[in-house]
């Protein structure tokens, strides 16, 4: 009877969300120490977006056939150095849309309604009854959110502001002519224009830092920044000096850079910024989903086959599996 492929958990996953896949491989789990320690023996990696992989680990993987990251970001990574050495690589981008979506208005509304500071001051005391003009925020209705980032999550952003009648422009690499009810614009009137920006870009050379000081001065003074993609997108200590100083009014982060972010950052100091713990796709729901695609592609590559959802295709050009 062949042995069962070797595969090497980064963390511990729960057995309902992956199922009979552990009646087809043996799962190598290093609970303490060394994430990667007989790593040489595997066949698979299943990973997930808090555990960098980078190139001086994979080259120990002599016999490795196939990285499944449970997640759609996929920049914890080294992609370059699996296309190179023919490791396909999986992430999950149909399972998160939803959760992050909801996510990302959860924090437009909290952010242009004030929910951080009011929530601070009932927990502490300073709550002294109803008040004429405390804790104001901003009305959604026939305001513009700007998308940065029109795919699957900033779409599915822009199907619940409808509900709230706001007026939808998006900037993307192309306009996109089949998608109606959203504006395509450029990207400095992007920022021009929104009350409440929501940025959905995946992190990559490109967008690392892509929103710095120019582009916050860009922004009205009344606009709110809300960050569900990725912190790096977003120059930190130039956000902080906006908040600070009123370039813009408000921000909504549930990623930041790093995470965790240090409880003494100066982010959870401001009152104008609601940060969450990057659970944009905390959900039963999305995670079970995660999981089973993560499973589906992780059983393709341990067989040869193509991954269903590869994030480096470049690996099957004239490429003989097996």
């Amino acid at each position: 009877m062949n042995a069962k492929p070797k595969v090497l958990f980064t963390d511990l996953i729960p057995d309902e969300w992956i199922g009979t896949i552990q009646d087809k491989i043996e799962i190598i789990l290093n609970n303490s120490g060394d994430r990667f320690q007989r790593i040489e023996e595997v066949e698979g990696i299943f990973s997930l977006l808090n555990v960098p992989i980078r190139a001086d680990t994979l080259k120990n993987a002599k016999s490795l056939k196939v990285i499944s990251n449970m997640a759609v970001g996929f920049d914890n990574i080294d992609v370059q150095w699996c296309t190179e050495n023919r490791i396909p690589v999986g992430n999950t981008p149909d399972t998160v849309t939803d959760s992050t979506a909801d996510a990302a208005f959860g924090l437009i509304i909290a952010a242009s309604r004030n929910f951080n500071k009011a929530s601070a001051d009932a927990r502490s005391g300073k709550w002294k009854g109803w008040s004429l003009t405390n804790w104001l925020g901003m009305e959604l209705s026939e305001k513009t959110l700007g998308i940065l980032g029109m795919g699957k999550i900033g779409k599915a952003v822009a199907d619940r502001a409808r509900g709230f009648k706001m007026r939808i422009i998006y900037h993307n690499r192309r306009s996109l002519d089949h998608f109606t009810g959203a504006e395509y614009v450029s990207f400095e009137d992007l920022f021009r224009e929104s009350d409440i920006l929501s940025l959905h870009c995946p992190l990559s050379e490109e967008t690392q830092g892509l929103i710095g000081r120019d582009e916050l001065k860009m922004m009205k003074s009344t606009a709110i920044l809300v960050n569900t993609a990725r912190g790096k997108v977003v120059d930190q200590e130039a956000l902080i000096d906006a908040l600070k100083t009123g370039t813009i009014t408000a921000a909504g982060l549930d990623v930041t850079d790093p995470e965790p972010l240090p409880i003494m950052n100066e982010l959870f100091k401001l009152d104008n910024c609601f940060v969450l713990p990057h659970i944009g796709t905390s959900t039963i729901e999305a995670r079970k989903k995660m999981a089973k695609a993560a499973c589906e592609n992780l059983l393709a590559g341990l067989r040869g086959e193509r991954l269903p959802t590869c994030v480096n295709p470049q690996v099957y050009s004239d490429y003989q599996p097996g």
